[in-house]
């Protein structure tokens, strides 16, 4: 579901608790004038517009669920021929309202607007905070494994600036917002309880054939006539054999001797291969579940939806979408921006 409102990103008309994550660029300081009354990033001084952020985080979090979070891109300014410190600025007032600042995502790009400065360098980089509370809905494995091939990719994004049919001034990249909704939002939220789906993770019994360790290991596994119990008990004990026995128990503690005896088993007829289903790759188990039946798509909002394209991003992950803007002349239609704007890098 999509709803777009005329609203100003201080004060939303939304109940509290209903959004799952802020995915948004707010006008840039000093860059563009909208022509709106009450628009931000006209304001005379730096530590004036940070102020006015601040105003906006403070709407934000009324809104956000216990475990949603934001991610905003902010990107810097001069003032007297000097950087004025916008995204150091605005994370620093963050932190001493309560948020964390739990990641500073370099958004890099090879080309960008003219810069007719001759005396430094053209800017090309901006940030992508990620502001949270002490408990936040994050989903590293889906990012991973959609981006890092199973590895934590980092915090450096390189994505094009893109332009579609829309003559919004500042268009936002629906590259950069599938990223923080893939990361931030959960797929299904329980509207008794409030808990996010969250997955449930464990490590693969199956490795890699591409692999010639992975292949010897598995040869000697099926040799020695090792079932599942076994490669679980080596990846309860570890590299160490130390303290996770407990994780394929029941509760009770009383099959800790016997998971230690199959990893002993596995390890014997394994040798150091055992080491390759101890490292084997995470996968996707299933997804947790509250108890409850009654459950909601996530729901991402922008509070400075320009031409809709956080919305892309959403409603093509299945999600809720909320969009909000002092001027939505150039929001458009969802489907219209999906089909004009590219949706993969």
């Amino acid at each position: 579901m999509s709803t777009v409102l005329t609203a100003d990103a201080r004060r939303l008309p939304l109940r509290a608790s209903t959004v799952d994550l802020v995915v948004t660029s707010p006008p840039y300081w000093k860059k563009r004038d909208y022509g709106s009354a009450n628009q931000l990033g006209q304001e005379a001084t730096p530590a004036a517009y940070v102020a006015a952020l601040m105003d906006c985080l403070t709407e934000w979090r009324r809104v956000l669920t216990p475990t949603g979070s934001v991610m905003l891109n902010v990107g810097d300014g001069y003032s007297r021929r000097s950087l004025a410190g916008i995204p150091a600025r605005v994370e620093a007032a963050a932190t001493d309202a309560g948020w964390l600042v739990r990641n500073r995502i370099i958004w890099t790009k090879s080309r960008g607007v003219p810069d007719p400065a001759r005396d430094r360098l053209a800017n090309r980089h901006e940030y992508v905070l990620h502001l949270t509370r002490r408990r936040y809905y994050y989903d590293l494995h889906g990012y991973a494994e959609e981006y890092g091939r199973g590895a934590n990719p980092g915090d450096v994004w390189h994505i094009e600036p893109t332009r579609g049919a829309s003559a919004h001034l500042a268009p936002f990249p629906v590259e950069l917002a599938r990223r923080a909704v893939m990361l931030g939002c959960p797929r299904r939220v329980c509207t008794v309880c409030g808990s996010p789906s969250q997955r449930l993770l464990g490590r693969a019994t199956k490795l890699d054939p591409a692999r010639p360790q992975a292949r010897r290991a598995m040869q000697l596994a099926e040799e020695a006539g090792l079932g599942p119990a076994h490669i679980a008990a080596i990846q309860a004990t570890g590299l160490s054999d130390a303290g996770k026995a407990m994780q394929v128990q029941t509760g009770t503690g009383r099959n800790s001797a016997h998971v230690q005896h199959l990893a002993a088993e596995a390890k014997k007829a394994l040798g150091g291969y055992f080491r390759e289903f101890t490292m084997a790759r995470r996968i996707t188990l299933g997804w947790s579940d509250c108890g409850h039946e009654a459950m909601r798509p996530g729901r991402v909002l922008d509070p400075f939806a320009g031409t809709g394209t956080t919305g892309v991003a959403a409603v093509e992950q299945g999600l809720d979408y909320v969009g909000a803007d002092l001027n939505l002349e150039h929001h458009g239609n969802l489907d219209a921006l999906a089909s004009q704007l590219p949706l993969s890098t």
